[in-house]
């Protein structure tokens, strides 16, 4: 079955080789093609240009007249997997309540574990397949989901099936992290080292076995989990073949991206509090460090410093965070206009960091983040806009016309 989209306003992130990843003053480069065609096979692209080059025909045809096409969201950082809500901790916020002191109160982390620990696994699966559809429906073709509201043996376990459930029954590539170490439950508040000790003697090898995750991760803050605590738990994971992406800096510095460095982390995510260190650890790594603007934005939080992070000649990814507590969102275009009026990312790098550089943080930069041939034909056709800039500019609107995974519209 082919597919040719046909007078394409403008055909956008295209890349005639796969390169995995863009980085400094190249992010504000977005390579598109003006009154473009799209010709796809089943899953697949197999071939773009301009319509003065085009000289053949297909078994569908759709006119794009007006409209933009571009790559799918690559949605690099979810925690979509959980039960139930957290509005009372949003209004507690309002009253005046911290993040942290709603946490110690007993909110947080840990309310969404009690509540996933007394949901089935099937109702855990109906409740996180409506998250995702919806996400799906917003233009993510492409995203990452962690376990870590769970904080014991078989709620862990439980997040992780549901996730595997979600990949075998959707289309879109989805890759699992296991986070164990989000939070210590009030059962180990006085033994710290007991509950380290649980996820890497006996969480690890069950997951390992069950082949459930591909990533660890570890929310090392203060408060939370240790720069040493953070390197024993990398180090154990990938004994099993995890490779670590890793919560560091979204409240404090205190070395998160030096240990995850020192892994070889595919990703560094948060770092809303970041300094010249951290900074100068990303350089000549192959971590790619990771925004979460939606993050900021509902916690009233410090935003990634992206323009010293870019000017510095790093690259630089946006994702959702989408979880019950500080990100009940997983719109990824929000997250782009989001890093274009908070964080002064021009479009261009928005859009790079939202599809190229969030494939790379997921190790799908084969498979997605751009149009290129041999590449997955998930992408998003837009409504007849202006230009690529209304996506951020045009922030509450809905600019979505369709979106196609695997070749088909959803």
């Amino acid at each position: 079955m082919t597919t040719l989209l046909i007078n394409i306003k403008e055909l956008i992130q295209v890349r005639e080789h796969t390169i995995k990843k863009v980085s400094g003053k190249d992010m504000n480069v977005l390579p598109t093609i003006k009154n473009a065609f799209l010709l796809i096979e089943n899953d697949r692209i197999i071939d773009f240009g301009v319509m003065d080059n085009l000289s053949i025909s297909a078994d569908k045809t759709i006119d794009c007249s007006g409209k933009m096409v571009l790559p799918t969201w690559c949605d690099s950082h979810t925690h979509i997997v959980y039960a139930g809500n957290r509005e009372q901790e949003f209004v507690d916020r309002i009253n005046g309540l911290s993040y942290e002191e709603i946490a110690n109160n007993g909110g947080g982390i840990l309310n969404s574990a009690k509540k996933l620990q007394q949901t089935s696994e099937n109702d855990l699966y109906k409740q996180s397949s409506v998250r995702l559809e919806e996400v799906m429906k917003q233009g993510t073709g492409a995203l990452e989901i962690k376990s870590g509201y769970g904080l014991t043996i078989d709620a862990e376990l439980k997040m992780l099936r549901v996730i595997k459930k979600l990949r075998d029954n959707y289309d879109l590539p989805i890759k699992a992290t296991f986070l164990g170490a989000h939070a210590f439950p009030t059962k180990y508040k006085n033994n710290k080292k007991g509950y380290i000790n649980l996820i890497i003697n006996e969480m690890l090898p069950k997951i390992a076995e069950e082949n459930l995750a591909e990533f660890i991760d570890a929310f090392c803050e203060t408060g939370y989990f240790s720069v040493e605590d953070t390197d024993r738990i990398l180090s154990a994971g990938k004994k099993y073949g995890l490779t670590p992406k890793v919560h560091v800096n979204q409240f404090t510095t205190i070395g998160g991206v030096q240990v995850s460095v020192k892994h070889d982390a595919l990703s560094v995510d948060h770092l809303e509090v970041m300094n010249t260190d951290d900074i100068e650890t990303l350089k000549g790594s192959k971590t790619m460090p990771v925004a979460l603007p939606s993050c900021s934005y509902f916690l009233s939080i410090p935003y990634t410093p992206a323009r010293d992070i870019i000017n510095a000649g790093l690259p630089l990814a946006l994702a959702t965070d989408f979880n019950p507590g500080s990100t009940p969102s997983g719109n990824m275009n929000f997250v782009v206009a989001t890093a274009c009026i908070k964080m002064k990312m021009t479009p261009e790098e928005a859009i790079n960091a939202a599809t190229i550089n969030g494939a790379y943080a997921m190790n799908l930069s084969n498979e997605v983040g751009s149009i290129t041939k041999g590449k997955k034909a998930n992408f998003i056709i837009t409504k007849e806009i202006l230009s690529y800039g209304a996506i951020p500019y045009n922030f509450g609107s809905v600019l979505i016309d369709s979106v196609f995974i695997n070749g088909k519209a959803i």
